[in-house]
């Protein structure tokens, strides 16, 4: 072992004391011991115990735990500890200018175990209000968070998507009489991108490689590259004459291409120059990139698949009432602004404390304010909704007196997660058969690269919906994008409506139905099936 790897554990241990708030003494003598035996010239595995023990700040308790760390490779009073602390907060310690004493507030204030719901609850702005954090501090945070995804090589489509436009401009730049596009995961519109991939009509491309891109590896006509924020890359080259077939390759996958080839007698669709060349040749539907994922969609003629346009309203918004950062005007005013039609208010019911929700009087007050509003515009309407908690039992926040006054209600688990697939499914379908539920919030409660939501039957969640007259939300943050799009299938099937809702906590975030639309895309939702507030 190095003296690297050695030292590494005591910082560690340090690091997981601080998070208990053990002995700010031993903390601060573990902190110092991983600074002197990092530097060390000598190796610790080459020296005695008194050698070790001599050296400054060490002494006999440290020099112990050296020498249990060589013979073992573990230190039972990190295992101790670690016994005790859930892994994604031992994992947020990975997150560069996120330290522990910070960290212990988020755990213990806000009941976050993991980075996925750390950046959730920074989207949400839960932390502003808490000791020691504030507005840029939180914005910080989540650049930092975003900065930790990357170096883990699995990105949200949402921190990739602007980024990939700007290599591509920069390809662009550097050979601007060639076609360069974006292909892969990117093209196709994944929640999840893993590579982000070009395709260029260029053979001789090695003047573009340097300081701003880097060749790590080249297979033919296969770069394998990453910019010089570490992002991975991979550029594909093809001559002018096989652009369509190579577009067509590199953007579907090999499931999708397994499953068109068995569709058509044509088997040969080498050099054709455009996609659209190919589906005629199969005499199958063109298929859009997004419909590539898989086999669903070969040989299906789909038909205006949703867009962002077809969104008439805001649906999921929260203000300053509970967990939001702008007023209802601002929000109301913002979505207008951007030509929506209509917003639908829906802070949090009063159960959720951890993000100030609404008693009755509150409500009342809101109801009032929203009213004074309505009567300033002609052309725009503000609706009074609730995001009501979903109890454990399956009921919904709020006595019924209180529920029959709003104009529509979300309903979604926001507590209790921990449930097996039998009891989470219960819980839903009660909510869903509540008379009053007018929308399925985001139903697994899933976030993204961190959290995998509680298991639940979705036919029978689905067929709930259907039965009741209920809508499903596409939640459209990029951390939850829940009702995943693999299911949107189903429920056109059943005749259930999509309520895409940016679940947006300040004016900014109702952009996040961009991403909410992109993933309907991929899961072929029609504009048929999107519901509206009327």
């Amino acid at each position: 072992m190095t003296n690297k790897e050695i030292a590494g554990y005591f910082n560690d241990l340090a690091n997981i004391m601080d998070l208990h708030k053990e002995n700010p003494f031993k903390i601060k003598s573990y902190r110092n011991a991983y600074i002197q035996l990092r530097k060390l010239d000598r190796p610790l595995i080459e020296m005695t115990e008194d050698e070790v023990s001599s050296l400054k700040g060490i002494g006999k308790a440290i020099t112990s735990k050296v020498f249990e760390i060589i013979e073992t490779k573990e230190l039972q009073t990190y295992n101790k500890y670690k016994e005790k602390t859930p892994s994604g907060i031992l994992e947020m310690l990975n997150i560069k200018g996120f330290g522990p004493s910070k960290i212990r507030v988020v755990w213990k204030d806000l009941e976050v175990e993991n980075v996925g719901e750390l950046l959730y609850a920074c989207n949400e702005n839960r932390l502003i209000t808490l000791k020691g954090f504030g507005q840029k501090t939180q914005e910080e945070l989540i650049e930092k968070i975003h900065f930790y995804y990357r170096s883990r090589d699995k990105f949200l489509y949402a921190s990739v998507e602007e980024k990939a436009e700007d290599i591509l401009k920069f390809i662009q730049g550097k050979f601007p009489e060639n076609k360069v596009v974006i292909v892969g995961e990117l093209r196709r519109k994944n929640i999840i991108i893993n590579r982000i991939e070009f395709l260029m009509d260029e053979q001789n491309i090695d003047s573009l490689f340097g300081k701003e891109i880097i060749l790590l590896e080249k297979k033919e006509n296969k770069y394998i590259c990453k910019n010089e924020e570490g992002y991975p890359l991979t550029l594909f080259t093809c001559s002018k004459e096989e652009w369509g077939s190579k577009l067509f390759k590199y953007t579907a996958t090999r499931d999708f291409i397994t499953s068109f080839l068995a569709s058509t007698k044509e088997k040969d669709f080498t050099n054709l120059e455009s996609e659209e060349a190919i589906f005629k040749k199969a005499q199958l539907p063109f298929i859009l990139p997004e419909l590539r994922n898989d086999s669903t969609f070969v040989g299906k003629d789909i038909q205006e698949l949703i867009t962002e346009k077809d969104i008439s309203g805001v649906i999921h918004s929260h203000t300053t009432y509970s967990d939001g950062v702008n007023t209802i005007q601002e929000m109301a005013d913002y979505a207008k602004k951007l030509g929506y039609q209509y917003i639908g208010i829906t802070d949090h019911s009063k159960s959720a404390f951890y993000a100030n929700g609404l008693k009755e009087e509150k409500l009342k007050e809101q109801w009032e304010e929203i009213d004074q509003l309505n009567q300033k515009y002609s052309d725009f309407k503000i609706y009074k909704g609730i995001e009501s908690d979903i109890l454990y039992d399956g009921s919904l926040d709020y006595d019924k007196s209180i529920l029959k006054e709003f104009d529509f209600i979300i309903a979604s688990i926001h507590s209790q997660l921990k449930m097996f697939k039998e009891k989470a499914t219960e819980r839903l379908i009660k909510a869903i058969e509540n008379p009053y539920t007018t929308i399925l919030g985001h139903p697994t409660g899933r976030l993204l690269l961190s959290r995998q939501g509680y298991p639940i039957d979705h036919k029978k969640i689905i067929d709930a919906c259907a039965a009741n007259g209920v809508a499903i939300e596409l939640n459209a943050n990029p951390v939850r994008l829940d009702l995943d799009p693999s299911w949107i299938p189903y429920a056109m099937e059943k005749n259930v409506k999509i309520s895409i809702n940016p679940d947006a906590h300040s004016t900014r975030g109702i952009h996040d139905i961009h991403y909410g639309v992109l993933a309907a895309r991929t899961g072929g939702m029609t504009r048929k099936f999107l519901y509206h507030l009327s």
